[in-house]
């Protein structure tokens, strides 16, 4: 079984990590059994948010009488003091439990820092004096904001997308949180679901001893996939370089990864998925994507204000409407049968 310990937390768990975001999609008997499951299969790091609906709350189901025995790490998104206690609060009661593992700042425009005006860092210090927080950490999706983490000493674990779709920049960034004892937390390590090959996203992520990824699971089959790896752990063959060098050439460049953060959308356009949509209809069952629900999703497109609001917010510097117009385009050929896909 592979391991990885985060930085100097001395965290050390299994090297496949379950991300709860998704199971706020499901009921909380599935949530229940998919986290207690990958629990008796070896799996003790979970991964939630504040914002992730009632993720909290099912991991608190699923972990309650036995939380000593697995590593819980959720995120705030507050903006000030005040909010970071009211959220640390709530996420303890969801928990069920007085004490978070990893608490993280959860993707914020810029680096909290003790003295900066908001007062969260003052407040995260004097919750791990508390014992309500055992370790630090931060998520971001701005490559500017977590190189100023690592370089402030701050923070004990970054967590940040990463995948066999990543850059230099992204690569050295890694490199960067070894050399300052900082853990790495893989997110997104499947590209938002347009990596569709879990081994070969597993045999990426084992080459680097101090990343951890965690698998954002809503299917019991998915789950499958990645307990299969804890006692044959997919290794980097010639057969997986084939398979990431070509979707390294179809899919590095201007794609949207779905995070979600140029959302809310004024007039109501589901861009975090409407501006992948021919990733999407190309690398997953196609008719998924052809129902009238997602027609009509994508109609909304014609709504479109151009007032920029998501173009500002993206954390990769996208031009979202424009990525909205071009997929929509695309989307209505395929539905005019102009355009095959599988």
């Amino acid at each position: 079984m592979q391991t990885v310990t985060l930085g100097k937390t001395g965290i050390t768990v299994n090297k496949n990590g379950f991300g709860a975001l998704p199971i706020q999609r499901i009921s909380a008997e599935d949530a229940v059994h998919l986290a207690r499951k990958a629990y008796d299969a070896g799996i003790n790091f979970f991964d939630t948010a504040r914002s992730y609906t009632d993720s909290e709350e099912k991991l608190g189901e699923a972990f309650e009488g036995m939380r000593e025995k697995v590593y819980i790490a959720t995120k705030t998104a507050a903006t000030n003091a005040k909010e970071f206690w009211e959220h640390l609060g709530i996420s303890l009661r969801n928990l069920k439990t007085d004490y978070i593992d990893l608490y993280q700042f959860h993707n914020p425009s810029f680096c909290p820092k003790p003295g900066d005006g908001t007062g969260l860092y003052e407040a995260m210090l004097e919750a791990k004096a508390q014992g309500k927080v055992r370790h630090i950490g931060i998520t971001n999706h701005r490559l500017s904001v977590a190189e100023e983490a690592i370089e402030s000493g701050l923070y004990e674990t970054l967590q940040f997308p990463f995948c066999y779709l990543a850059s230099d920049k992204d690569i050295a960034l890694v490199e960067k949180c070894e050399k300052a004892g900082m853990g790495f937390i893989a997110m997104k390590a499947l590209s938002g679901g347009l990596i569709t090959n879990s081994a070969a996203a597993y045999a990426f992520e084992a080459q680097y001893e101090n990343v951890l990824p965690i698998w954002g699971v809503q299917r019991e089959k998915e789950l499958d996939e990645f307990i299969s790896y804890i006692d044959n752990p997919p290794t980097m063959t010639e057969e997986i370089k084939n398979i990431i060098e070509a979707d390294r050439a179809e899919l590095i460049g201007e794609f949207c990864r779905g995070c979600g953060y140029c959302m809310p959308c004024p007039v109501g356009i589901e861009i975090n998925n409407c501006a992948r949509m021919s990733l999407l209809l190309r690398r997953s069952p196609s008719e998924l994507q052809l129902t009238p629900e997602v027609q009509a999703k994508m109609k909304k497109i014609e709504e479109c204000l151009h007032c920029n609001k998501c173009k500002s917010q993206c954390p990769y510097g996208l031009d979202t409407p424009a990525l909205l117009a071009k997929n929509y385009e695309d989307y209505k050929r395929v539905l005019a049968g102009e355009v095959s896909v599988k």
